[in-house]
């Protein structure tokens, strides 16, 4: 059984409010974590984050997965919810929101995940990266057309046009997800993050602060100095999330939160 450690932060970065939402829930056997960033103007993209998470923490509190098929199904059914809960001539009428979800089976040590959007998940394995999910962006679609390189996608002017993320016509939202069920070892760290953290965090800076962090509350806290220092002449920077699960050998489940 894997002993699972979590932590998280959500900043204000240089906004006046912050449109970015994590959670996460627990039972016996399975633990589901999920991160948004809402969009859509004061009042509404907030609304869209927290929605996204409380929908999918309350499905899984109904329900748990087993694979990533059905976790895709519940990313489309809480953007059709979404969809239903705008409100027109409001700051709710044209809501959207990213989000990234990850699922833990405790007992089995295996995971699933899936996203919609430029909220990411990144996968670590001995400080070193095992697997991170790719954008729905403009930009991920001109790195992965060769018309750009990777390491230009953090700070291109049109980063921020996505491709799909909940609130989009069901037809045309693009969920992707898990193939299967990933094996989990003890020392696996996984980082659900917003772009806001991304952006100024390369992977391999992650990586490097992860090899020197002794837990998981020690490299959030680096991973937010990261980011305030590169963001440190930019006044209007993004506001920045991060949910981190850590996984170790254990015969009971313990949880930060």
């Amino acid at each position: 059984m894997l002993a699972l450690q979590i932590e998280w932060l959500s900043e204000r970065g240089g906004r006046t409010y912050n449109e970015d939402a994590c959670g996460h829930c627990r039972s016996a056997s399975q633990l589901c974590a999920v991160l948004a960033d809402g969009a859509g103007g004061h009042g509404g993209g907030d609304i869209a984050s927290r929605l996204a998470v409380r929908e999918l923490v309350t499905l899984f509190a109904q329900r748990q997965t087993s694979t990533a098929d059905e976790l895709a199904l519940r990313l489309r059914a809480v953007n059709e919810t979404l969809i239903a809960e705008r409100q027109p001539g409001t700051a709710q009428q044209d809501m959207h929101s990213t989000v990234v979800c990850l699922v833990i089976d405790i007992e089995g040590g295996r995971a699933h995940w899936a996203h919609a959007g430029d909220s990411r998940l990144y996968w670590f394995r001995g400080g070193k990266l095992m697997q991170r999910t790719r954008d729905h962006s403009l930009v991920q679609s001109l790195v992965d057309a060769g018309m750009l390189a990777p390491e230009g996608l953090a700070d291109h002017p049109q980063r921020s046009e996505l491709r799909s993320a909940l609130g989009v016509a069901p037809e045309v939202l693009d969920v992707a997800a898990t193939d299967g069920l990933e094996a989990v070892e003890p020392g696996d760290v996984f980082l659900l993050c917003t772009d806001g953290l991304w952006e100024y965090v390369s992977d391999a800076a992650m990586a490097a602060m992860l090899l020197e962090a002794g837990d998981a509350r020690a490299w959030l806290n680096a991973l937010a100095d990261g980011v305030q220092r590169a963001a440190s002449r930019k006044a209007n920077h993004d506001n920045f999330t991060a949910l981190v699960v850590w996984a170790d050998a254990g015969s009971d489940a313990g949880e930060v939160s």
